[in-house]
């Protein structure tokens, strides 16, 4: 049998990033596909001959220039589908080998920020949605470095709303109630996670 795979997503700001760390002290592998991207476009990373070769110049000793490669593909569909075509394949390969390692436990957490934008709810048993009242979300991401309201926006408009999310989600895990109260609902999860073959998933 195979382990239950977990599939956590979130908007921007809801604390996706906080509930993966709590699955994980309870023991349960996480595979972040932020890391993964992070990864393969860092110094060395197996991303950055394709990505210099198709965005010249965007790439450095230290990997690829976010601000450069952003403005690269900023507003640009074809060229942002140019991208993804040499990131995905690299992120699912990573995520192909992190399955394979902890093929024997009981389960794993894939933690994809676009796990319902593209087609990776497919290959996942649950959907966790992280969710949090939208004041909070706001407090949350204008507190960060550098954020203003223009590109919390624009973030947004590349997410499903929240609503939306929540309901696709076969488990929404509240985080505006407090630690402790989102821990409890993990926790839950964690222990109510089995082995299991499901059939595929229809959304």
């Amino acid at each position: 049998m195979r382990p239950l795979i977990l599939g956590l997503t979130g908007s921007i700001g809801m604390g996706k990033s906080a509930v993966a760390r709590m699955f994980a002290r309870l023991h349960i592998p996480v595979f972040d596909a932020d890391a993964a991207v992070r990864a393969i476009q860092g110094p060395g990373g197996a991303a950055l001959a394709a990505i210099e070769a198709a965005f010249p110049g965007t790439t450095g000793p230290e990997g690829v220039d976010r601000q450069k490669l952003g403005a690269a593909v900023f507003g640009n569909r074809q060229a942002l589908r140019r991208l993804e075509a040499i990131v995905h394949p690299e992120v699912a390969r990573l995520e192909a080998r992190f399955l394979r390692r902890h093929r024997s436990r009981r389960a794993v957490l894939l933690d994809i920020p676009l796990l319902l934008e593209g087609e990776g709810w497919k290959r996942v048993d649950l959907v966790l949605v992280v969710s949090a009242p939208a004041r909070v979300q706001r407090a949350r991401v204008l507190a960060r470095p550098g954020m203003t309201p223009a590109k919390f926006r624009a973030v947004l408009l590349h997410q499903l709303p929240d609503a939306t999310k929540r309901a696709r989600a076969d488990v929404v895990i509240e985080t505006g109630r407090g630690r402790l109260a989102t821990f409890r609902t993990v926790r839950a999860i964690a222990r109510l996670a089995r082995p299991c073959q499901r059939s595929p998933r229809r959304r």
